[in-house]
């Protein structure tokens, strides 16, 4: 019987010695680990450094909170973020996320608005090692081009828009304000009567461009605009390019008044004060990526972007678009001037979302093994900073956008780009289009 007893008891501590690491007694990591490989150098250096602010900004909301809820360990765990500069190149994105995985250490991967070429190296190594990356890219048309041959199946774009493909009947976002061209269009209903609906299109010859260029064309020609050498191929240019002059020269001989673009900024930049030198003035100017911040578009010197229109996909405007305990587009914007001193950079909304978004799927999902965060991230439907994420068989989630002009201001900061339209009515326009550009 004492023996009985004796190993009854050594049983009993056994199983008090176990149940530690067993359930809510599991040794937590101290830290989530999280990667962030962005942009903060070169071309695309304006959409990093908004979205390292957007990033920290929501970890530094979550960590307030005492971290994520992670069932695993029964407790909240802060996040760590790590960051490192991929300087504008894709070709660097792959390698440092493998970095950041391999040393590192690293339980997911995030980043914000990048356009589609800075994550295809990201995406494959995601999938090596089944590490979950939530990002931001945009438009549709060729991210899920490059998704489809990369078939990736860890990579989640948190927006932005579609240039073209209408989303499918029955989504909540079946309706205008999700693709560029219904928005950009707005331009042309209300004035393109007041000019010969001559249009010039250009785009750099990189996957973003590429894929702009083969459906504005069409749009515009069903629209009842002619557009100048489309057959040719006029203005599909080389990224390198740096004389535009021939072009300028073809599209100022075919009469047009509109002009519809879409390259990095330092590359329109040029092609903008090459233009003026030769004399061609366009009445509309619609331009995708190039002037989505102020240091770049200030960059191109004199007046050159007053009137230029882009799309705008966040803005502290946006209605019903929550953020971590209590922080709002408005109060992000805030923070983003305080603490920077500088005119608004639009990256801090998808920024946050993309890590809003994680935090999300790692709280659902309850581990944070990355196949199971994967699951939960196919499932988010989530009101966010930047409205409502939901995620289609492409793993990606459509944001709403509006159209906006930049324009001069008596601010200290010179030039603003105010919303001129809007489909949505939780965002709302704040001035009126300028037309035609003076």
């Amino acid at each position: 019987m004492r023996n009985i007893n004796k190993l009854l008891l050594e049983i009993v501590l056994i199983i008090f010695c176990v149940c530690p690491i067993l359930g809510y007694g599991q040794q937590a990591p101290e830290a989530i680990m999280v990667g962030a490989p962005l942009p903060l150098t070169g071309m695309y250096a304006g959409f990093g450094e908004g979205a390292l602010f957007g990033i920290k900004a929501a970890v530094d909301d979550i960590n307030k909170l005492g971290g994520v809820y992670v069932k695993e360990y029964g407790k909240r765990i802060p996040i760590k973020l790590i960051v490192v500069n991929n300087e504008s190149d894709p070709m660097k994105g792959g390698s440092l996320a493998e970095d950041l995985i391999v040393r590192s250490r690293v339980h997911f991967l995030v980043s914000g608005d990048q356009p589609p070429p800075m994550h295809a190296g990201v995406a494959t190594v995601s999938d090596r090692y089944k590490v979950p990356y939530v990002t931001c890219s945009g438009p549709l048309e060729p991210w899920s081009e490059m998704r489809t041959k990369g078939k990736w199946e860890y990579s989640w774009a948190t927006g932005l828009f579609a240039i073209a493909t209408p989303a499918p009947q029955g989504d909540f976002r079946a309706k205008p304000g999700y693709t560029i061209v219904d928005t950009w269009a707005e331009m042309l209903k209300l004035y393109g009567d007041k000019t010969n609906k001559k249009v010039a299109v250009f785009a750099a010859d990189d996957p973003d461009g590429v894929g702009w260029y083969a459906l504005f064309p069409q749009f515009l020609k069903q629209l009842g605009y002619e557009v100048c050498g489309i057959d040719k191929k006029v203005g599909l240019l080389p990224l390198e390019t740096t004389d535009f002059s021939s072009v300028i020269r073809t599209w100022k001989s075919f009469g047009a008044e509109i002009l519809w673009g879409n390259a990095p900024a330092p590359f329109v930049g040029t092609l903008l004060r090459q233009a003026k030198t030769l004399g061609f003035k366009p009445k509309i100017i619609s331009i995708g990526r190039a002037p989505l911040f102020y240091e770049d578009i200030a960059a191109w010197g004199g007046d050159l972007p007053l009137g230029v229109g882009c799309e705008i996909w966040w803005d502290p405007s946006f209605e019903e678009s929550p953020g971590i305990g209590g922080t709002t587009p408005r109060s992000l914007a805030e923070r983003w001037e305080k603490e920077k001193n500088k005119p608004l950079n639009r990256g801090i909304g998808p920024g946050y979302r993309s890590m809003q978004v994680l935090i999300d799927a790692i709280q659902r999902a309850g581990t944070l093994k990355g196949e199971e965060v994967n699951k939960a991230l196919a499932q988010t439907d989530l009101m966010t900073i930047a409205h409502r994420v939901k995620f289609d068989e492409n793993h990606f989630s459509r944001g709403p956008i509006v159209y906006g002009q930049w324009r001069k201001t008596k601010s200290k900061w010179g030039w603003e780009c105010p919303v001129v339209f809007s489909k949505h009515s939780f965002i709302k326009a704040t001035a009126s289009p300028i037309f035609p550009i003076p």
